[in-house]
């Protein structure tokens, strides 16, 4: 009974490691773009007092003023987007920590959009890294977001991690720390984003919805709000490049766009483990209005 006892432990171990333990991917893509200084890449959008950039770590706040936002210099027809990101600990309900792709600044009430957004939290509870995909649409009343949520693997707030955004004229994908968490592929035109994008990261008061549907609300109580960004990287094609350009990093060894069994084994662990959201399989949402799924 005694040995039984210990093979059944033994076997709940290695259960518990194989859940837990990150995966390796096996490919690195991060590890084949070169970083960018700040402002290399971006200029400061809005609240500029509420940003600093020292020994190449951007620090953005928010307190009861304004928050802070910074925009790419460039628009982008595909690429690789990423930052190293490091969160605050404690009560953060309320605030939404990001880095997305965009072109609302071109298209008011019908754009496109493709985000990493970090949901505030309280103290207690892990943060929500929240993956989102608009397309045509967003900010005219008829708002259809394509989340995927997920509790990471480990804690954001205790040292620097990198999130990306992978976006070629096929497929989007979301890494985090090199481990893809979400796969967006290109099924039809209506259902892709295929329109230039800017590169955008923010740090706002999202109360009405970021921290369990608004139910807590930021509290400027503890104020000031405070994230950090370094390590960026950018590759890809900008709206001035010719149309043939090819300048995207290979997120799979083989460079043609398809992830490795490795990667996608990674990816389905992520999900398996980590994902407490996907909007495909809520049986709430309106599946007319997302025929991707």
């Amino acid at each position: 009974m005694a040995s039984f006892g210990c093979i059944l432990v033994l076997l709940l171990v290695t259960y518990w490691r194989s859940s837990h333990a990150e995966p390796s991917p096996g490919y690195y893509p991060s590890f084949h773009v070169d970083p960018v200084g700040f402002f290399q890449a971006f200029r400061d959008l809005w609240g500029p007092q509420h940003q600093h950039v020292q020994q190449g770590t951007l620090t953005v706040w928010l307190d009861r003023s304004s928050g802070s936002g910074f925009k790419s210099l460039q628009r982008y027809r595909s690429g690789y987007f990423g930052a190293a990101i490091k969160l605050q600990p404690g009560y953060t309900a309320g605030v939404i920590t990001s880095i997305y792709l965009s072109n609302n600044e071109d298209f008011p009430g019908h754009h496109d959009e493709v985000d990493i957004e970090f949901l505030g939290t309280v103290p207690g509870e892990p943060y929500t890294l929240q993956t989102n995909v608009y397309i045509r649409g967003s900010g005219d009343g008829r708002i259809i977001g394509r989340e995927m949520q997920f509790h990471l693997w480990f804690d954001p707030t205790q040292d620097f991690h990198n999130y990306a955004i992978f976006w070629s004229p096929n497929e989007i994908i979301f890494f985090v720390d090199d481990v893809p968490i979400r796969r967006y592929a290109r099924k039809s035109d209506a259902t892709f984003p295929s329109r230039p994008m800017w590169v955008y990261g923010s740090i706002w008061d999202a109360s009405s919805w970021a921290t369990d549907y608004g139910k807590y609300k930021a509290n400027y109580d503890y104020q000031p709000f405070v994230s950090q960004y370094r390590t960026f990287k950018i590759s890809g094609c900008t709206v001035n490049d010719p149309n043939w350009c090819q300048s995207l990093p290979w997120v799979d060894p083989s460079g043609t766009g398809w992830l490795t069994h490795q990667q996608l084994a990674a990816m389905e662990w992520a999900q398996r483990n980590h994902m407490i959201y996907d909007y495909c399989r809520d049986s709430r949402r309106d599946r007319t209005l997302t025929p991707e799924c």
